[in-house]
């Protein structure tokens, strides 16, 4: 697995799946929250397999 995701990303994802996790713990307590994980997952393991299937790559040489 080669990296894709880059700095900036990685920090949006992060900020993104913490709020999305609040959902389900602090604010509606819907279980739609928990989709939170994946951007959580994918930015510290720093690749996206959606970026892989589109080609898309954020991360720097």
């Amino acid at each position: 697995m080669e990296a894709n995701v880059g700095k900036t990303d990685k920090m949006i994802r992060i900020a993104a799946g913490v709020l999305l996790l609040s959902l389900a713990f602090v604010g509606p307590k819907t279980p739609w929250g928990f989709i939170g994980v994946v951007p959580l997952v994918t930015a510290f393991i720093n690749f996206c397999p959606a970026y892989k299937l589109l080609g898309v790559n954020t991360c720097g040489k």
